[in-house]
């Protein structure tokens, strides 16, 4: 399997007004062309930190993010972002917002854009709501457009930062299934940041469970033993199921707020000698 995606000593660090923070330190982790990872771990971990890194959104303090053996200096067409708020533009409606991302394209012409807005909203099965402002939709709905615009820009990387942490559970099943869809009839590369044990372990390929921050690392990596196309009830019935939740939460537990050595003294010592 190709790498075209890699994180290396990953390590971000914040100036606080009680001095230094490190938020995640020495993240090392490889992503295959086509895989669905899932990074998993406590709420306030750093994993959305890790995703604004690899959206080029957040500038790494050291290490790098590496696409296709070149480091990632910011944000790229190939690279889209979902966050846990649809962020959709509210004097635009739906097929508008989504258009809206499909001109970032170059090339394209109006008819072509509209075209590719449909397609995906139609993918997302809100094509009905093309013509209704965000304010009209319900939130799993303007969620859907928020994920159809990304993929606008026929990115081959799709980051999701928890996309279904705010909706009822009723809701984020259907739209689980749903990406499960659009990702099995598609080549992306998806990495998505979760809290959620089941979903983890009913969307991913594998999983990158995160330690407890701050200094937050990668402590396992686990590979999901599901066969894929995957359906909810396949996967809830699988003999694995059970043993593979069971290591997830007894990892979580073990990890979180643990107390770790501080690193704040050698990156103070690594600053000066850089200034």
């Amino acid at each position: 399997m190709s790498v075209p995606l890699e994180l290396t000593g990953l390590t971000k660090v914040f100036e606080t007004t009680s001095g230094l923070f490190v938020a995640v330190k020495d993240v090392n982790a490889k992503v295959g062309a086509g895989e669905f990872v899932a990074i998993l771990g406590h709420s306030g971990c750093g994993k959305s930190t890790v995703l604004s890194m690899i959206a080029g959104l957040a500038p790494p303090t050291y290490g790098g993010v590496i696409v296709d053996g070149t480091e990632v200096v910011g944000p790229g067409a190939e690279r889209a972002i979902v966050f846990q708020s649809p962020c959709l533009l509210p004097w635009l409606t739906a097929r508008e917002n989504v258009r809206l991302a499909a001109a970032q394209r170059p090339g394209t012409t109006g008819r072509q854009q509209r075209a590719t807005a449909d397609h995906y909203l139609d993918l997302l099965g809100v094509l009905q709501d093309a013509d209704q402002a965000p304010g009209k939709l319900s939130l799993g709905t303007q969620q859907c457009v928020s994920v159809a615009r990304a993929l606008s820009l026929q990115p081959r990387f799709l980051l999701l930062d928890e996309p279904f942490s705010q909706l009822d559970s009723l809701t984020r099943f259907e739209l689980q299934d749903i990406l499960l869809r659009v990702w099995e009839e598609s080549d992306k590369t998806v990495v998505m940041v979760t809290h959620d044990v089941d979903e983890a372990l009913y969307l991913a390929d594998r999983l990158i469970l995160m330690t407890d921050g701050p200094e937050a690392t990668v402590g396992e990596s686990l590979v999901v033993p599901f066969p894929r196309r995957r359906r909810r009830a396949s996967v809830l019935g699988h003999p694995e199921y059970h043993r593979c939740r069971r290591r997830v939460i007894d990892f979580l537990e073990h990890h979180a707020h643990q107390s770790r050595p501080t690193v704040l003294d050698d990156l103070i010592r690594r600053r000066a000698v850089m200034h």
